[in-house]
């Protein structure tokens, strides 16, 4: 077996030996050889010959619905990973069998994209309002498409395959009119709501953002305790019996603190609240109190001196704080009060009595309201001082206990503008156009000039009792990373808890149903989204911006949207009209149109209002499964689903919520059967991502180093439901996995070089070796087909790794060799070895083919397989026969390797030591204790299976100086050089008198073989 075969004797066997033959390089060459490979795919549509392919299969449809990137900016590492993993899903279930479509999509309008055509303009000296409404809007739409090829390209270069000439795209007309359709079902339903309440604003966008357009930092922040002072107990016609009687026992007992006006009031006594937003206190209505926190009222009787501290604090002598007690002490530390005492309890029942001052009433009749206190569960004793200032404008909270208390949103005191500025024809000059945070110029985002000004204010009222600096971790803006605030204003929702107009349950409740329906991998996004809907507000809808599809109604002279404000058939009759301009014209006909267009001859338009907010960009993306799959007819219009959604985890709160809550709202169900998330990529040290940190991995530079099918083997071997480690160092160990598979490949087309069918033989006939073979291809067959049904490639690709490097290369190819070389080509044992592993070659290529999409078609069209198919992407798997499972024959093997494994320990000891050179220079003597271990080993030759020139098994314990494995006890290997000569052709040392005289140099076994080809006699 050796290239040196001509002998002393004159004879040269090189032309007997039968050594692998391959044109199939040992290196792949990838990144010159891909591009070549997706060129010949598109030459020869290779997509739309699976379509076709698998109806005249009559495969079985399987739908996964792409999620759209954003179309502004260049691919990265993460969404290459993304698109990677759901190729393997697509291209997993093809093979499966199925008919495993792929429609790729981009999510065209909303902030992203508007923002970057902002940034833009602003280059040329031209801010958005200097731009008219259908200019911006064009250029919006030329930059979506400008970064959808340069994706598409991207994506295509990741060895993705899907329907790339018809992708769907939110912004085409027939989208945006779907998008329109959708929208009007939902207000139709009665699910609607026009209100106005706290949502999450950016002052930078001026627009309302929703929780999935935000995203949280920590920030530096002032932090103020400022005092409410007590005006009075209310007036005692609206008191209880109870509020009554707590009161009379408080002004009996302490009737030293109370003042003798009526109503009555504790004398130089004030609430303190502690917060965060400054900004917020001119917005103040209220304060809450929990009645189940314990409160006093205490006294300060010594400050921290002005020496000692280097300024003096706003804390004085003789002045009364009502403060929860859990939380005296910290107020009177932050305050610099070095001494006070506790006067008196303060009963929740005296609390919900009381009547405030505003802290700055005494500057300005703006603010000359009684405030009064509110019970809330919100307010804790764990930070603060158990009282919560309450601006209804600016708060969820603060909203929610405003309404509770019996008051209106119309009696909510709005003084911020869009801009984050404050504005109210009453407000005090000191505070009219002041920011709140910096929208423009370098210092974007930090704090603006209302926080500093408040304070002052209350310094100058008296009422600030103290200040500092705090950290939060707060909402920022997505896209423009600048702090959001919360502000009130009038905006579209789609309620959570209102039924349906006919009847139909709650958004939340067809929601969680739906979501119980539905499959999750891991698991434990079930309980994610599930608590994500289950607590969520009612779907903030509307969006102030240009660049987006308008919510299409038109409001009546009374405030109510055309679907509630006329009749069911000509609010359809309108809806109709606006459907049909937006399929002409795409959303510019909505922009550029008056109410009077849709409304002509159905209702008097005077009066009538055109909304002009758009949608959403999430219920955009929401809809997507409508025009790309039902209007397609890929699946049913109102009862079909998606077999799998698939993207990272933080789309819970995003995508697939919206997806959620859309089609439960239009459909009663959700528009998935499965959701299947992935973590995000880390270095190799766990840590994000990040450019400044230098440890960031663009997918361009790995096709250029490594090429894409190293990030595809990488993709497949991590666990993608946890965040994905990736260096170069990772990479480097994914390519020597890749070189592992590839030489594997690469063995069995040299092995099977000329192999026919006609040399088959049937299992029945094959040696003990070979059918153990076979029952580790049917056990990988069903690992096989189980994890790409359950999306488990990690453990394909284990299992494919450690069938290659184990039982291929280093058990069966090792053992083989021999026979596969050397034997006749009649010899059966030849004949089988090249059965099995065309077997074995016909199901690697196709395993693998999803995961590894250019090597194994390069293979394939090397094999003899080339004839069944243009592409190895046109098969399924191989059916693999239920009969090549043999669990006792699998058993009988291990026993047989148990063996092995110990034999072939020793002989590496032996050439360590440099006392043999190849295994067949041995013949080792093995002990074996266990009488069962000989019995696996009948029929065989145990010489074959160690690789040794010869063997002798032994029934008994052995020498004490045998060699022995700690976790192999009752086998010892006395090793023994081989007697005899050398084979000139297959190196096994043999007995020469047992030689053919007509070739004395080579076994009989070599000799035979020999005369065979040679047509000797």
């Amino acid at each position: 077996m050796n290239d040196d075969t001509k002998t002393a004797t004159g004879n040269d066997y090189r032309d007997t030996l039968f050594l692998p033959k391959t044109e199939f390089p040992m290196r792949g060459g990838l990144p010159k050889a891909e591009p070549k490979w997706i060129a010949r795919w598109d030459e020869m549509r290779l997509y739309d010959r699976m379509r076709e392919d698998a109806k005249k299969r009559g495969a079985k449809p399987f739908i996964l619905h792409d999620g759209p990137p954003y179309a502004n900016g260049p691919i990265h590492l993460g969404t290459a990973m993304n698109k990677i993993l759901k190729d393997l899903v697509v291209r997993g279930h093809q093979m499966l069998g199925y008919d495993a479509s792929y429609i790729p999509g981009w999510d065209c309008h909303g902030l992203p994209i508007e923002w970057k055509v902002e940034e833009e303009f602003r280059a040329k000296g031209r801010t958005k309002d200097d731009v008219p409404g259908d200019e911006f809007r064009r250029a919006c739409r030329a930059y979506a498409e400008k970064w959808i090829e340069v994706q598409k390209q991207g994506f295509r270069r990741c060895g993705v395959e899907g329907d790339w000439d018809h992708p769907y795209l939110t912004m085409n007309y027939e989208s945006e009119a779907a998008t329109v359709r959708e929208f009007l079902r939902v207000a139709m339903s009665g699910r609607l709501v026009r209100g106005s309440k706290p949502i999450m604003w950016s002052p930078v966008e001026r627009t309302a953002l929703a929780e999935a357009e935000v995203e949280y930092h920590d920030r530096k922040v002032p932090v103020i305790w400022v005092k409410f002072p007590a005006v009075g107990f209310g007036h005692s016609e609206d008191w209880t019996a109870e509020q009554r009687a707590k009161i009379k026992e408080f002004l009996n007992v302490y009737a030293e603190l109370v003042d003798g006006s009526n109503p009555p009031k504790i004398k130089a006594a004030s609430v303190v609240i502690w917060t965060t937003t400054p900004w917020t206190i001119p917005a103040n209505q209220a304060v809450c109190f929990n009645p189940a926190i314990s409160y006093g009222l205490y006294e300060v009787e010594a400050v921290m001196s002005e020496e000692e501290l280097g300024f003096k604090p706003f804390a004085t002598v003789g002045e009364r704080l009502i403060l929860a007690d859990a939380l005296a002490e910290s107020v009177m530390d932050s305050a610099k009060i070095a001494g006070f005492r506790r006067l008196a309890d303060v009963p929740p029942e005296f609390l919900q009595t009381f009547t405030l001052q505003h802290p700055l009433a005494s500057l300005s009749n703006f603010y000359k309201h009684d405030i009064p206190m509110l019970a809330g569960d919100h307010v804790t004793d764990d930070a603060g001082t158990g009282f919560v200032h309450t601006a209804p404008a600016h708060g969820e909270d603060d909203f929610l206990v405003w309404i509770a208390s019996g008051h209106t949103a119309s009696d909510i005191r709005d003084i911020v503008n869009e801009d984050g500025v404050y504005e109210h024809p009453d407000l005090p000059d000191a505070l009219q156009g002041l920011d709140i945070i910096r929208t423009s110029g370098k210092k974007r985002g930090e704090q603006g000039k209302a926080n500093p000004e408040v304070m002052r204010l209350l310094t100058e009222a008296g009422n600030l009792l103290s200040r500092g600096v705090t950290t939060i971790r707060d909402a920022h803006s997505w896209r423009s990373k600048a702090p959001v605030i919360r502000r009130a204003t009038p905006q579209w929702f789609i309620s959570m808890d209102k039924p349906g107009a006919n009847g139909s349950a709650p958004l939340r409740e067809l929601a969680l149903k739906a979501l119980e329906d539905t499959g999750f991998t891991p698991p434990s996004g079930r309980n994610r989204i599930t608590s994500m809907v289950a607590d969520r507000p009612d779907w903030l809808i509307s969006r102030q911006r240009n660049w987006g599809v308008p919510i299409t109604l038109l409001v009546s002279p009374d405030g109510q949207p055309h679907t509630y404000a006329l009749p069911e058939d000509k609010a359809n009759e309108v809806n109709k009209r606006i459907l049909d301009a937006i399929a002409a014209e795409g959303v510019e006909a909505w922009f550029s149109a008056d109410a009077a267009t849709f409304l002509d001859g159905i209702a008097d338009p005077a009066g009538w209002e055109k909304v002009t907010d758009v949608l959403d960009v999430w219920f955009d993306s929401g809809t997507t499964h409508a025009f790309t799959l039902r209007d397609r007819g890929i699946i049913d219009e109102n009862s079909g689903q998606a077999d799998v959604y698939l993207e990272g985890s933080d789309q819970h709160r995003g995508w697939f919520q919206s997806s959620l809550l859309e089609c439960c709202a239009t459909r009663g169900m959700a528009p998935y059967k499965q959701v299947v998330t992935h973590g995000f990529i880390v270095d190799s040290e766990g840590k994000k991502m990040s450019k400044s940190l230098g440890n960031t991995v663009e997918p361009e530079q790995v096709a250029n180093q490594f090429g894409i099918e190293i990030l595809r083997l990488w993709t497949a071997s991590s666990d993608f439901t946890e965040d994905l480690r990736i260096s170069d160092d990772i990479l480097k160990t994914n390519a020597e996995s890749y070189r592992r598979l590839r030489n594997t490949l690469r063995y069995l087309l040299g092995a099977l070089d000329g192999y026919s069918e006609a040399e088959a033989v049937d299992p029945a006939d094959m040696p003990g070796l070979e059918r153990w073979v076979l029952h580790r291809l049917a056990e990988s067959d069903a690992l096989v087909r189980k994890s790409y049904e359950t999306f488990d490639y990690k453990r394909i690709m284990s299992a494919m790794l450690n069938f290659c490097g184990v039982d291929l290369s280093a058990i069966y190819f090792d053992i083989r060799k021999d026979s596969l070389y050397c034997d006749a080509p009649s010899d059966n044992r030849r004949k089988a070895a090249r059965t099995v592993m065309s077997l074995v070659l016909e199901r690697l290529v196709t395993w693998l083919a999803p995961i590894m999409p250019f090597t194994t078609e390069e293979a394939f069209l090397m094999s003899q397989f080339a004839g069944r198919a243009d592409s190895v992407h046109l098969l399924t798997f191989p059916d693999t026969p239920k009969s090549w499972l043999d669990s006792a024959h699998a058993a009988r093997w291990e026993k047989i390797f148990k063996v092995r494994r110990v034999v072939t320990g020793a002989l590496e000891v032996e050439r360590r030591e440099k006392r043999i050179g190849a295994s067949l220079e041995a013949s080792p003597e093995v002990y074996i204790e266990d009488k069962t271990l000989i019995d696996a080993f009948e029929g065989e030759s145990p010489a074959d299976l160690f690789i040794t020139s010869g063997a002798k098994l032994v029934h008994g314990e052995g020498p004490a100086d045998a060699y022995r494995l700690e976790d192999t006890p009752g086998v010892a290997v006395v090793p023994a050089k081989a007697s005899g000569v050398k084979c000139a052709r297959s190196w096994k040392y043999f007995d020469p008198a047992t030689a053919d005289p007509d070739f004395p140099d080579i076994t009989p076994r070599d000799a035979a073989a020999v005369r065979e080809l040679r047509g000797a006699a």
